[in-house]
């Protein structure tokens, strides 16, 4: 064979990217569209006065948006196959981009809605892609540290989007929320344009695929998707507010999101091309690994909720200050999952996994305790006990998930597990929710059982509140009236309380549930990674 032969090939060849500079690019778009899942809730009393909006219509801002998301997550591969991966995710971050204006500049709830609907669909592909594309750019040995990188994009976005969200709306307009995330994406967009290129055996199969995708284009398969998943959402973030199944907007989306859904695997099992690949379930580690994933993401959320709530609710603090109090978990995250990133390929995965299962259930069961005497710093210990345990949750569990799945339907692959864990997400928020409405109602008749008029304490705790009241210019009967109401104001205040620490403890004993799984996430070894020393459970 000729040295011209050789070079020939050389000739064309692209370059190889700088794995650092892709990692860089890709990930502004996801920190962006990770941010903007909570960054808004902070800011909805500011947006509903000047919207104009009631308590229970401005939650259509956050729904719409999760609605958007959950849609495009499973169709990013189905895209990337027929416009090009990384096509998509320019497309999807000018998208992002639009919507972000566009929402800055809204001025009634209509069009607030609809711009971050168009913000949703942006954000849906870009967690998949960028997932997809780290997995691709870096070598087998790295898998460990790649989807770290991507972990701190997915799991440190919802941790500081509330308390940048105080900072923005405490010091400047609400609209700055959305404007921030201009320059950041315009950088993000040119870095991608300029670092990331899409592997040739990806482009050729993707190629292929497509041209078959277009010969049998699954309308039907994508039109099930989205009646099903959006039902489901909408089920999961206006249950609470409508009582569930006591409504029959609720149990009417309820059925159409069994019906859509189920008529939706079956379209996706006969057609000849599919929108999305169901059949990847069909591996075990995939199917465990992404369902722990999934109900990963319903703890932190969970977490996320219920903390900054019990702190801005009994504890008076503000969203700024509930923010800064939960920082030192996002601390520890960031410098915890790059090192479970060199671990992993080290360490048995299901190693990791277990341990991160107990820090996390641990860290539940010691927040489980706080009372109203407790402060910001008593919270500390337990949530950087959680920190640990999420990062070493998620790293080995995105990996492994994908460690079987073959390179050309990674895409497929994180669609999936995105949309698994924004389920998850949404269901932990919905169920935990619920509880603690019901816990504190059942919580409150429990302890207000107790105070009876006759007892000698009750009389002596009405005598001095009401004294107190006469002192600041109350007569008799209004000082004794509004004595009863302080008392009222006590009972629903430490029924809450109770409330708290029973969902918080549940968390971390439902999680212990997961432990099971584990079982299945025995990977295989791929052509150039270490071997995993798995142990036997």
């Amino acid at each position: 064979m000729s040295a011209t032969t050789l070079s020939a090939p050389l000739a064309g060849a692209r370059p190889v990217p700088n794995k650092w500079l892709v990692t860089v690019s890709v990930t502004f778009g996801t920190l962006m569209g990770a941010i903007d899942s909570s960054i808004v809730n902070v800011a909805l009393p500011q947006i509903r006065g000047a919207v104009g909006a009631t308590v229970q219509e401005i939650t259509w801002i956050t729904t719409g948006f999760v609605i958007a998301t959950v849609i495009v997550m499973p169709l990013t591969a189905f895209l990337g196959r027929l416009f090009g991966q990384k096509r998509v995710y320019m497309a999807s971050l000018v998208l992002f981009l639009a919507g972000s204006a566009l929402c800055g500049v809204a001025s009634s709830l209509p069009e607030l809605v609809l711009f971050r609907a168009l913000q949703g669909f942006g954000a849906g592909a870009l967690q998949p892609t960028e997932q997809a594309i780290l997995r691709q750019t870096f070598p087998p040995k790295e898998q460990g540290m790649a989807m770290a990188l991507f972990g701190m994009a997915v799991m440190v976005g919802p941790a500081i989007g509330p308390t940048l969200g105080g900072y923005i709306v405490d010091n400047y307009h609400w609209s700055w929320i959305f404007f921030i995330n201009l320059p950041v994406g315009a950088l993000g967009l040119f870095m991608v344009w300029q670092f990331v290129q899409e592997p040739e055996d990806i482009r050729a199969a993707n190629a292929a695929a497509a041209a078959d995708q277009r010969r049998n284009l699954d309308w039907l398969g994508i039109a099930l998707l989205a009646v099903g998943l959006a039902a489901l959402q909408f089920f999961l973030e206006e249950g609470q507010q409508e009582d569930w199944f006591q409504s029959r907007l609720i149990v009417a989306a309820a059925a159409v999101a069994v019906v859509g859904l189920a008529l939706f695997v079956w379209r996706e099992l006969t057609a000849r091309a599919p929108a999305v690949n169901l059949r990847l379930f069909k591996d075990p580690v995939f199917t465990s690994g992404t369902l722990v994933g999934a109900v990963m993401f319903s703890i932190l959320m969970a977490s996320m909720f219920l903390l900054p709530l019990f702190m801005q609710e009994l504890l008076g603090f503000t969203a700024m200050q509930s923010g800064l109090a939960l920082m030192p978990r996002v601390l520890v995250m960031m410098a915890v999952t790059p090192i479970v990133g060199r671990l992993y390929g080290r360490v048995s995965a299901r190693l990791l996994i277990g341990v991160g299962v107990l820090l996390v259930a641990y860290g539940a069961f010691a927040v489980s305790h706080v009372t109203l005497a407790t402060s910001a710093a008593g919270i500390t210990h337990a949530i950087l006990v959680q920190g640990v345990g999420f990062s070493f949750l998620f790293v080995p569990l995105t990996t492994v998930a994908l460690s079987n799945v073959p390179r050309m339907r990674l895409a497929d692959a994180t669609g999936l597990n995105s949309l698994l864990r924004q389920v998850g997400a949404s269901v932990g928020l919905a169920v935990f929710a619920t509880l603690l409405s019901r816990y504190g109602v059942h919580a409150r008749a429990a302890v207000a059982s107790h105070l009876t008029i006759e007892r000698p304490e009750v009389q002596g705790r009405l005598a001095q509140l009401a004294a107190g009241f006469q002192q600041r210019g109350f007569d008799a009967v209004a000082a004794h009236e509004a004595a009863l109401r302080a008392l009222d104001g006590i009972v629903r205040r430490q029924a809450m309380v109770l409330a708290f620490e029973k969902v918080l403890l549940l968390t971390g004993l439902l999680f212990l549930c997961v432990l099971p799984l584990l079982f299945f996430l025995k990977a295989k070894r791929g052509p150039g990674e270490p071997v995993h020393v798995e142990m036997e459970m």
